[in-house]
């Protein structure tokens, strides 16, 4: 599944450009989705001087609230770089957590503020271990809630964007849906779990792709229903069709995080009312999934998808 990630999440809130702009890379796709965030292992290494120049960033204000960043501009770095400003004195952040923190954003050429989530009480939230997030699951993972991070990258532009980052709320969240079985309908692809709760999908021999969004409920969760202005965290497997698998949290091994705005309509539409804990079966028509134009190499054009989605946390 493409969706925003938390660079893009933070440019719809804030109107600004990439807020964690070393977190993720654009494909050249539409408004509807970005690629997944390159792991830190892909990542081009900082320099000496680039953390120098971070650690030349002033912070003043106390945890909790909105700080102000002061640095001689311009701010320049050739990668993405952090360091540890504060320690937290909460829960410790261990992997597989869903991580919340607020941040603000400076523009590193004239050390202009751009942006923050404390503005808006809009605060972020992902998996500490998702891959797409390396870049801040390596300096959070041991540490505190309460920690406070300075993180500065490259962004799309070509300029640094330099970011205060603390996290305020951790909670460990199920590894796999839970809840009440339900009977699908019959005729449409079938899923079967292994042991850990990842599905295999068969699609039924002469399956025709339906014109109208399917969203069956697999396993009902009892958890509050899920609105399509949240941020869901899901364990998910993607196929088309004929059975290629084209993605699955599963296989990275770490859920995602993702807003409901922020993915195809088939995603919105499908999971918005379903209920945290639930297992739902989506078949989503190309018109609700990524059209004629397609998306890479991996979905052709005018493709109808098929998803399992497990919902295991909203906010």
């Amino acid at each position: 599944m493409k969706h925003r990630t938390l660079r893009g999440v933070a440019a719809l809130t804030l109107g600004a450009s990439l807020l964690l702009a070393g977190c993720g890379s654009g494909d050249g796709g539409s408004d509807a989705e970005t690629s997944p965030s390159p792991s830190a292992s892909d990542a081009p290494s900082a320099s000496p001087e680039d953390l120098a120049a971070l650690e030349a960033v002033t912070v003043t204000g106390d945890p909790g609230a909105e700080p102000t960043l002061e640095f001689e501009a311009p701010l320049e770095v050739s990668a993405a770089v952090t360091s540890l400003h504060d320690e937290g004195t909460g829960a410790e952040l261990e992997e597989g957590m869903q991580v919340t923190m607020q941040y603000v954003a400076y523009n590193g050429a004239d050390a202009a503020r751009a942006g923050s989530t404390w503005e808006d009480d809009a605060p972020q939230s992902f998996t500490l271990g998702d891959p797409q997030f390396d870049l801040l699951t390596e300096p959070l993972l041991g540490q505190k809630v309460g920690a406070r991070l300075l993180f500065a990258g490259p962004d799309q532009s070509g300029g640094t964007v330099v970011n205060l980052i603390e996290v305020v709320d951790a909670k460990k969240i199920p590894s796999r849906a839970e809840g009440e079985p339900v009977t699908p309908a019959e005729g449409l692809p079938t899923v079967t779990l292994d042991d850990t709760g990842k599905p295999t999908i068969e699609v039924p021999e002469g399956y025709e792709a339906p014109t109208e969004l399917v969203a069956q409920t697999l396993i009902k969760g009892d958890g509050p229903v899920v609105t399509e202005d949240q941020t869901v965290t899901a364990h998910y497997t993607g196929m088309l069709l004929d059975g290629t698998v084209f993605d699955s949290s599963w296989d990275r091994g770490t859920p995602t995080s993702f807003s409901l705005q922020g993915v195809i309509p088939g995603w919105t539409q499908g999971l918005a009312g379903q209920t945290v804990g639930s297992q739902v079966l989506l078949v989503i028509p190309s018109e609700l999934g990524y059209g004629a134009q397609g998306s890479g190499d991996t979905i052709p054009p005018d493709s109808p998808l098929v998803f399992v989605v497990d919902i295991l946390a909203a906010e």
